[in-house]
C-alpha cells in the first residue's frame, strides 16, 4: 500500500501526542541544564548567522552555541534531524524546524512544549503563532516566516511597456514572449521532485481557487478539475517552452542563481533570493510582486521556521534562554536587514525605516497574510512524497495530466485513511 511504501520526506504538520516518545528524563526547559549549546538548522545560503550568533557568544561566554548547518533542502534537514533524535544523541540542542514539521516532531517525543507565557505571541503576524502550537500547547517559537514571491526583471519590462503579470495567462503571455526574445528562460520555480515541488503544485491549486486535503487531513478535498487545471498550467509551460527543461533540477537555489545571473526573465522564490540579488549586477533591475493565479493574485504556501528545544538536550536551559533572545524584536530586525529573511514580528513590516530599505515589506507582508498553511497531518511526509513524484512525472511529460491527478486523489486516499 502507499503508506508502507513511500519514504520519509519533509514537511508539515503532523497529529497526536498520546504516543510521545520517553525522553530518557531530560529536563523541562527553564528548570535546568546550562552551557554551551548547538543551533541545528538548514545551511546558511547568505552568511547572516555567524555574525548574529556572535552577539550571543560575546554576551554568553558560557553558553555559547555552535551552529551546525544541515544540508539546504528541507527534505534532507528533516533527514538528518529524525536519524539524530530517534537515536536519543543530545548532539542536537535547538532544531530550526520547518513550519510543517511542529506536530511531527511533538508527536513523537523528540521537542518539548513551551511556556506560552514567555514568548510574545500576540505581536506576531497573524497565523505565525499558529505553526507552532499541537494540542494546545506551544511546542516552538517562530522565528522566520516565509511566502511565495513573483520575481521578475523589472528592467525588461519597463523596456518592452509591460506590467508584472497578475494572471497565469498574462505570466504564459509575457515570459513566453520575453524568452523568445531576449534568449532566456521564461519562468521556473522549484520543480525537482522534493518538498518544493510539493508547495509549487499546492501554490498552483490553491490559486485556482482549490485544495487537496482538509486543513485536519482527514479527507481529500482535491476537486479533479481544478487540479488539472493547476498541474496543466506548469506542464503547459514546460510543454511549450517557457518554462525551461533546466528548471525541472531547480530547487531554492538553483533557481535564485539563475534569475539572479540573468537567466530568467521571472522567477518563483522565497523572500531570502531578494537580499542578494540586490549585491548582484542584477541589482536596481529586479522587483517582486504577489504570485499569479488563475484569475488574480494567487495565493503562497505559509512557509517559515521555528526553533525548539530537542528532547534528548542535556542543556535545555541554555537552549530556552537562546531561543528568547532569538526571537526577540532586537534580533528580528537584524533576520530581516541582515539575512533578507521575512521576521515574525508584525510592527516591523509597517517600520517607514525599513520599508525604505526593502520597498517589497508591504507586498510581502499581504502574501504572508494571504498564504495558507499546510495541513496538520501525521502523514505529511508521505503526501508531499506522492504529490512531487506524481508532479514530477507530468512535468517530464511522461504522464497525461489526466492521469496524473486522477491518480494522484486515489494516491492522497490511501495515504490519509486510516488503514490504508
Amino acid at each position: 500500500m502507499v503508506r508502507r511504501a513511500v519514504a520519509a520526506l519533509a514537511a508539515l504538520l503532523v497529529a497526536g501526542c498520546s504516543g510521545m516518545a520517553d525522553t530518557g528524563g531530560a529536563p523541562s526547559p527553564g528548570t535546568g541544564g546550562t552551557g554551551p549549546i548547538t543551533l541545528a538548522i538548514g545551511r546558511d545560503t547568505t552568511a547572516y548567522l555567524g555574525p548574529l550568533l556572535d552577539r550571543w557568544n560575546r554576551a554568553h561566554p558560557s553558553e555559547r552555541v555552535t551552529l551546525l548547518e544541515l544540508p539546504e533542502a528541507a527534505d534532507e534537514q528533516r533527514a538528518q534531524m529524525v536519524a539524530n533524535l530517534q537515536a536519543h544523541s543530545d548532539v542536537y540542542d535547538v532544531l530550526g524546524l520547518d513550519v510543517v514539521w511542529t506536530a511531527e516532531f511533538a508527536d513523537a517525543g523528540w521537542i518539548v512544549p513551551l511556556d506560552r507565557s514567555l514568548f510574545p505571541l500576540d505581536k506576531l503576524l497573524k497565523g505565525v503563532a499558529d505553526t507552532a502550537i499541537y494540542r494546545d500547547k506551544l511546542w516552538a517559537a517562530p522565528y522566520l516566516s516565509n511566502a511565495g514571491l513573483l520575481y521578475y526583471r523589472s528592467d525588461i519590462l519597463k523596456k518592452e511597456h509591460m506590467k508584472p503579470p497578475r494572471t497565469w495567462a498574462e505570466l504564459r503571455d509575457e515570459a513566453t514572449r520575453l524568452s523568445a526574445k531576449y534568449k532566456i528562460g521564461g519562468y521556473a520555480g522549484q520543480f525537482l521532485p522534493y518538498e518544493g515541488l510539493t508547495v509549487n503544485f499546492a501554490e498552483a491549486v490553491q490559486s485556482a481557487g482549490g485544495s487537496i486535503i482538509s486543513p485536519d487531513a482527514r479527507r481529500v478535498t482535491m476537486d479533479l478539475g481544478t487540479a488539472r487545471t493547476a498541474l496543466d498550467f506548469l506542464v503547459g509551460g514546460v510543454r511549450d517552452g517557457w518554462i525551461p527543461r533546466e528548471a525541472l533540477t531547480y530547487k531554492e537555489e538553483e533557481s535564485r542563481l539563475a534569475f539572479q545571473e540573468g537567466r530568467l526573465v521571472f522567477a518563483r522564490n522565497w523572500p531570502h533570493a531578494y537580499g542578494p540579488a540586490t549585491h548582484s549586477p542584477l541589482a536596481g533591475r529586479f522587483a517582486v510582486t504577489r504570485l499569479p493565479g488563475l484569475n488574480g493574485p494567487g495565493s503562497s504556501s505559509l512557509g517559515g521556521l521555528n526553533l525548539a528545544i530537542s528532547a534528548f538536550s542535556k542543556r535545555q536551559k541554555s537552549a530556552l534562554d537562546f531561543i528568547r533572545y532569538f526571537t526577540g524584536r532586537d534580533n528580528q530586525r537584524l533576520v530581516l536587514t541582515e539575512g533578507s529573511f521575512p521576521p515574525v514580528w508584525a510592527e516591523l513590516y509597517d517600520d517607514p525605516a525599513l520599508i525604505k530599505r526593502f520597498p517589497y515589506l508591504p507586498v510581502l507582508k499581504e502574501a504572508i497574510l494571504s498564504a495558507r498553511p499546510r495541513p496538520v497531518t501525521a502523514d505529511y511526509n508521505q503526501v508531499s512524497l506522492v504529490i512531487s513524484s506524481a508532479v514530477s512525472g507530468a512535468l517530464n511529460l511522461s504522464k497525461p495530466v489526466d492521469e496524473t491527478v486522477a491518480d494522484l486523489k486515489q494516491q492522497l486516499g490511501e495515504v490519509i485513511q486510516p488503514g490504508g
